[in-house]
């Protein structure tokens, strides 16, 4: 095979796999940001919060962190709903959600990352299941199983969240209550208590995402803010509050910054993938699957 036909084939499987754990990180952002209208700019820190814990229970307990992150995701959901009570009380409920509940959330994302550091201190941590190792050759394409792994938890978790959104009265609530919480009132719904578990779910995401990241790559307190502006493009490139789209924009995300970097370098990728973003936003304002007002 041509050797840049072979390159170019690997940086798209690679990049495929890359949104997987694209994926995993805006998919709980497309829930708080595109159905509840909350700009969580902490969303990635608790993702890597979720990251360290993952590496600290897998290596004292001996378990796949996969498995951890799955676990601990409860914590995090239950983690999520005070986070949603503190900001509804102080901020939602007073009318002063957009500037001061940002401000709110950017004070979460800095004691995390702070917190992180006092805790457990500046350095790399990570945590290499046996997987870790193993690389599948299918031709001229290598899978690594580092990234097929995660790839696929957080695809499956995705999965089950739009289950449960399309199938289950509360699921169906939370598509509704950003657009008429009075109508959910009518329907004896509280539409506080709604939100309250929608963003929760949103945080446990955080967890399966924390987990998907400690196997690709170590990670260190300060790693949430390599994501900030990928996971927020994700999110507004594939609809907002669309799962679908988030997914379909992170993979395409994932393949152009893979690919540039194959062939052009690391440093060109972020521009290159966030041009990318202008691009389809040019042709299309609402994303791949929003809808126009």
């Amino acid at each position: 095979m041509d050797p840049t036909l072979s390159l170019l084939l690997n940086g798209v499987v690679s990049g495929l796999l890359l949104g997987g754990l694209y994926a995993a990180a805006a998919s709980g952002l497309a829930i708080s940001f595109g159905m509840l209208d909350i700009v969580n700019i902490a969303h990635p820190a608790l993702m890597v919060a979720a990251g360290m814990s993952v590496v600290l229970l897998g290596t004292a307990l001996g378990l796949d962190p996969l498995l951890v992150a799955v676990l601990q995701a409860p914590a995090f959901f239950l983690l999520g709903t005070l986070l949603y009570r503190a900001y509804h009380h102080f901020f939602e409920r007073r009318g002063d959600e957009a500037l001061q509940g940002l401000a709110f959330f950017f004070g979460v994302m800095f004691i995390v990352e702070v917190g992180l550091v006092l805790l457990l201190g500046p350095e790399q941590r990570f945590l290499d299941p046996d997987y870790a190792f193993v690389t599948w050759r299918l031709g001229e394409v290598d899978v690594p199983l580092r990234m097929l792994a995660p790839a696929l938890l957080a695809l499956a978790a995705i999965a089950a969240l739009w289950v449960f959104l399309r199938r289950s009265f509360t699921g169906l609530a939370i598509a509704a209550v950003a657009q008429d919480p009075e109508a959910l009132r009518l329907m004896a719904v509280d539409p506080v208590r709604i939100k309250r578990i929608a963003f929760g779910l949103s945080i446990a995401l955080a967890s399966i995402a924390g987990g998907a990241l400690v196997v690709v790559q170590p990670i260190e307190p300060a790693s949430h803010q390599v994501f900030i502006g990928r996971v927020f493009a994700i999110c507004i490139m594939g609809g907002m509050a669309s799962l679908p789209g988030c997914v379909l924009a992170a993979f395409l995300f994932g393949v152009v910054e893979n690919v540039t970097a194959s062939f052009y370098g690391p440093s060109w990728s972020p521009a290159v993938a966030f041009g990318w973003l202008l691009l389809v936003l040019a042709f299309r304002p609402q994303g791949l699957f929003g809808r126009l007002a």
